[in-house]
């Protein structure tokens, strides 16, 4: 039986909460606003690479300036910057669109940005989502450009690696190219008049036009102009993306045979502004869906006429692409390009060079794996022009590292890092003194496996160096001019951010700059969450979690746990950094244990553990999960293992709703919001990197819509009825399902919602609504 709005609606308005323990929870995020003082420190380094000064809250509407002597240590205080004998600085923009950082609201028609890297240093790409978070979609290495999908109205943030906004975006209804260059972003000038309206060569006397397919070729030094490959076109038809060469005396062109892209259709039911529903349509290819086979071809101007020669493509047969071209660099030489080429299924990722005059190619590094290769994360690369080598990531021996290869012969020179830990983010390549300064995870066996660390190593593997000591989670990284020293930030869930000083050479601690103070947070009924570590579905692994208890806690009474899910292999995702958890803490006021755990298929913990999740997304590590709740019940007799529900949205939501499918004998209440319940209906990046390609049958083992009949316990579905992140059918696909099955079940579509619609206020109460009924009572 399905109860549906009126459930929701009779809930909202019947239910007898407890009124303290309600107010305490939802007054939870103004009364705790504001609240932790000298918890940010952003560093302004003078020229003279030894003096730095920052702006600091030191309490309810107070600051001061401080300005640090990095040599000494010495520290002054002052009331503002000409105290302390400093100029103002210049007024920095932050934003080529001028806007701030802020959740993507708006989907219009497909788009793109393509970003121009001038910075001088790798950049990372993350879009915000609706929910206002931050989801990376890999980078921009130095002195290179890349093009992203997106759609009319997303908002996407541009950072350093460590963290600094660069830049934020909205994309516009075409695309566009914006300039990264430190100072924000700018939209490249726009080419009005032909032949400038195409890709122009890098001494400006060329330029190549795309049009219906076919390729046209300009000089706008003799004024003439002339097709190119146009017996090819009459095959295959070519797209407009144009990789010109350094000396401008030839470029990459891509053939590629037009294919439907699907699209997804949802119904706005209730427009703002009033009238009849409306539709709204937009790409979204799915697993399974056919994608464009680009075939580069070299375009040479050697002669009187272009000479075109297609690249053989039997180290590129089937490229996982949803755009009609590969990534390209050229050589500064010129004499030969690079494709990036990541084979459909994902177990397959090449480097491919390829020669100018004669077409042939050569594969330079060749990663293979019996399950999948991290392509978004675990791919980065650094190229060493001057010595013909390149510097490469690889989980080849089973954790990220890095190697430097002969990029000439493709042979490994030597392996560059290596341990039992990953290779988490390379920060800075110095090509002179051949180093590398890059976070790791997982160093010393005595601390949190999830806690980044600033670490330094040669080329050769040689001199390695951790150069931040403490037990916490370090961020927000930045150096001096000359290098010399560098700022960094520290903390746990469980202890307020501290803020030091250190030297480069040595990781030498000069000073601690700030300690946070979170007395005032702590005065207004915030708890600290606890971390608990227990071993996992083998015995031997530790599994890493947290739990929150109410403001009102009492040791000596019993308390239903309710688990926050989100099992997505792209990451880890038990906060490791200190911040309010708002949903965490809201619904733990109301009488709950709230915990979070990473079981085994989780990224960051070497490829073992990471791979769980190949080809068996449901398993989302629920064996791992129940034995830590067990185990941390063992030594808490307030934990209540006999009522225990869970909560999570997107692959958190097909998570939520997998645990009463699999494990109704330990959990009891789900609620799924937004859930991509089955892989097959969701978006095909995020699902054939971890699900794999061709579509098989482990795509039905991992489909709540199949196993729909399975259901035992009490579920609440949510979903928005504008979701473009997740096809709303997916949830609407389950409810089908369950219906058919003649289960009861709770489902709330909610109007004018997107993607996280459990997030809105409507949404947020009948989640809290639904586990306190359901695992509490009617009178918590």
């Amino acid at each position: 039986m399905t109860r549906p709005l009126i459930f929701g609606l009779t809930l909202l308005l019947t239910l007898p909460l407890a009124a303290a323990d309600y107010e305490a929870a939802l007054s939870l995020p103004k009364r705790t606003e504001n609240l932790v003082h000298r918890d940010r420190v952003e560093p302004h380094w003078l020229p003279d690479g030894r003096t730095l000064w920052y702006r600091v809250q030191t309490g309810p509407g107070k600051h001061e300036y401080v300005r640090i002597d990095a040599e000494t240590g010495e520290r002054r205080t002052g009331a503002d910057l000409a105290a302390l004998e400093l100029p103002e600085p210049e007024p920095r923009k932050t934003s080529g669109s001028r806007i701030e950082p802020r959740p993507s609201t708006r989907t219009g028609e497909s788009s793109g940005i393509r970003l121009v890297n001038r910075f001088g240093a790798d950049v990372d790409l993350f879009w915000i989502d609706p929910k206002g978070e931050h989801v990376r979609y890999g980078g921009v290495r130095a002195g290179e450009e890349r093009e992203q999908h997106t759609y009319d109205g997303h908002v996407w943030l541009v950072a350093t690696r460590t963290g600094e906004v660069l830049a934020t975006i909205e994309a516009g209804p075409r695309v566009q190219t914006w300039i990264i260059d430190g100072r924000g972003a700018e939209p490249a000038p726009q080419r009005t008049e032909q032949p400038e309206a195409g890709s122009r060569s890098p001494d400006g006397r060329w330029s190549v036009v795309a049009e219906k397919g076919r390729l046209t070729l300009h000089d706008r030094t003799a004024g003439t102009t002339s097709p190119v490959g146009a017996d090819l076109a009459e095959k295959v038809p070519f797209s407009d993306a144009i990789s010109w060469a350094p000396d401008s005396r030839a470029f990459v062109a891509f053939q590629a045979a037009p294919v439907t892209t699907r699209r997804v259709t949802i119904v706005e039911s209730t427009p703002r502004d009033g009238g009849q529903p409306r539709t709204r349509s937009f790409p979204y290819a799915k697993p399974g869906d056919p994608l464009p086979r680009p075939i580069p071809v070299i375009v040479r101007l050697d002669g009187e006429s272009p000479v075109w020669q297609a690249v053989a493509t039997d180290l590129l047969p089937n490229p996982f692409t949803q755009a009609s071209r590969l990534p390209v660099r050229w050589a500064p030489d010129g004499r030969t390009f690079f494709l990036d080429y990541n084979e459909r299924g994902h177990q397959l990722y090449r480097i491919v060079a390829v020669d100018r005059e004669t077409g042939g190619t050569r594969a330079v590094v060749e990663e293979t794996s019996r399950t999948f290769i991290d392509y978004t994360q675990k791919t980065w690369r650094h190229w060493l022009d001057d010595t013909g080598e390149l510097l490469w990531m690889s989980e080849r021996d089973g954790w990220c590292h890095l190697w430097l290869v002969d990029a000439k012969t493709g042979g490994v020179k030597n392996r560059v890092t290596t341990g039992t830990w990953p290779v988490r983010e390379v920060l800075h390549v110095d090509a002179k003194r051949r180093e590398i300064w890059f976070l790791a995870s997982g160093l010393r066996p005595d601390e949190d496996p999830y806690h980044l660390h600033l670490c330094r190593v040669g080329f050769d593997g040689g001199g390695f160096r951790q150069l931040t000591e403490a037990d916490g989670h370090h961020r927000r990284i930045a150096f001096s001019p000359d290098r010399r020293f560098f700022t960094a930030s520290w903390s746990r869930a469980d202890h307020a951010p501290v803020h030091e000083l250190r030297r480069a050479e040595d990781g030498g601690l000069v000073t601690v700059l700030e300690k946070a103070d979170a007395s005032a947070l702590l005065a207004a009924g915030w708890t600290l969450p606890e971390r608990f570590v227990a071993k996992g579905r083998d015995g031997r692994t530790d599994i890493h979690g947290i739990l929150i208890k109410p403001s009102h806690f009492d040791p000596a009474k019993r308390y239903p746990v309710v688990e926050e899910i989100y099992a997505g292999p792209h990451s880890a995702f038990v906060p490791k950094e200190f911040g309010r958890l708002l949903r965490q803490h809201q619904i733990a006021e109301l009488g709950f244990i709230v915990v979070q755990i990473d079981g085994m298929g989780t990224n960051h913990r070497g490829k073992a553990f990471h791979d769980v999740a190949w080809k068996n997304l449901k398993d989302a590590g629920f064996p791992d999960r129940i034995a830590w709740m067990r185990a941390a019940a063992q030594s808490r007799p307030w934990i209540d293992l006999g009522r225990v529900g869970i909560y999570g949205g997107s692959a958190g939501g097909q998570s939520a709703m997998r645990a009463l499918l699999d494990h109704a004998d330990f959990y009891r209440v789900a609620v799924a919001d937004c859930g991509c319940h089955d892989n097959r209906m969701d978006k095909i990046w995020w699902n054939e990197q971890w699900m794999g390609w061709p579509v098989d049958d482990s795509y039905a083992k991992s489909s709540n819509r199949d196993d729909a009949h399975r259901l035992e316990g009490r579920l609440l579905l949510i979903v928005g009825e504008l979701d473009d992140n997740v096809d709303p059918a997916s949830t609407t696909q389950v409810v089908a399902a369950l219906q058919e099955a003649g289960k009861t079940f709770d489902y709330m579509p909610i109007v004018g919602a997107g993607h996280g619609a459990a997030e809105t206020p409507f949404g947020s109460r009948l989640r809290m609504d639904f586990l306190v009924r359901h695992l509490i009572g009617p009178q918590p």
